[in-house]
């Protein structure tokens, strides 16, 4: 059966809005969804240092609109994303602690499938942009997140910037994560957050697809590929064995 060119397994996404409210709009979409059987994401970014104010704020802000997308609008899984008031970004410091702690809990003591939005502040074809992606999947990894979705590279606002790329080094992360102990992670994070939290100031912009991919072939340049592998030995460097 289709629901507006979609297959009833088909992701369909609903967000809620900032912090802890949804309007009509989005509840006539569910309304619809349930009714069909669909599968359905519901999104929330909380966003550290707005309403809800600071780390231990935003994390309990996190959890709860983490169970509601369960509890009030019969979400298939949920899609995270604390985000940084100043810096735009779920990469930075404060975001990650949230995130990390908001789905520890959650895991500990719930069954619920856990996702999480990427955006980083760098664009693609550049190391910065590989760094903050490979250290949120750290992040999520070691806190329990189930499903890692697509890096939203350039903060997401760019257009034609976001590669495949960004998305390997995410899976080839989670990868060498896997399995560690969470206080060694810690550590490895706290090393790669010191290679691109500077960066914050002034990111690089990066390529868009067209020039950092071949686009009949669908495959990385040169160029890109140099940069991966410069950022993979950095990841090395501070402790993860990631293979490529």
């Amino acid at each position: 059966m289709k629901n507006a060119g979609m297959a009833m397994n088909d992701m369909h996404e609903c967000s809620q809005l900032n912090e802890l409210k949804v309007d009509m709009v989005g509840l006539n979409m569910l309304s619809g969804w349930v009714a069909n059987g669909n599968t359905i994401m519901i999104e929330q970014m909380p966003i550290f240092g707005g309403y809800t104010g600071g780390l231990e704020e935003t994390a309990i802000s996190d959890v709860a609109t983490t169970l509601g997308s369960f509890a009030l609008f019969n979400g298939s899984y949920h899609l995270d994303g604390p985000i940084h008031i100043r810096w735009n970004v779920t990469t930075a410091k404060e975001t990650l602690q949230v995130a990390g702690h908001a789905a520890a809990a959650i895991d500990a003591n719930t069954d619920l499938l856990l996702a999480n939005q990427y955006y980083p502040a760098g664009g693609p074809c550049t190391e910065m942009c590989l760094l903050e992606t490979a250290n949120q999947a750290i992040c999520d990894t070691g806190s329990g997140r189930e499903l890692l979705s697509g890096s939203a590279a350039a903060k997401g606002v760019s257009q034609d910037r976001t590669t495949g790329m960004e998305a390997r080094v995410m899976g080839e992360a989670a990868q060498a994560a896997a399995g560690m102990k969470v206080s060694d992670l810690n550590e490895i994070m706290a090393k790669v957050l010191k290679k691109y939290e500077a960066g914050f100031v002034n990111p690089p912009l990066g390529k868009t697809f067209r020039e950092c991919y071949d686009v009949l072939t669908v495959k990385p340049t040169a160029e890109y590929l140099a940069v991966y592998d410069k950022a993979v030995q950095t990841l090395r460097d501070c402790g993860l064995d990631i293979k490529h």
